[in-house]
């Protein structure tokens, strides 16, 4: 019995290895060039009283 669940599991384990690159082949499994990460939000700015405005101008700075 304790054969027949370590090769549960090593097949388990087995199975898994491919899954992992999955974002890197098409529906047939054929390797395609991976998606480029997420694009940087774009930074927000605040004026001196609080209201949004375009960075780069005079007393503007970057919301956290």
């Amino acid at each position: 019995m304790l054969k027949s669940i370590l090769a549960a599991v090593a097949l388990v384990s087995l199975a898994a290895v491919p899954a992992s690159a999955a974002p890197c082949r098409d529906g047939k499994g054929k390797f395609v060039k991976c998606p480029d990460k997420a694009a940087a939000k774009p930074i927000k700015c605040k004026d001196a009283k609080g209201k949004f405005a375009k960075c780069g101008t005079p007393g503007a700075s970057p919301v956290k």
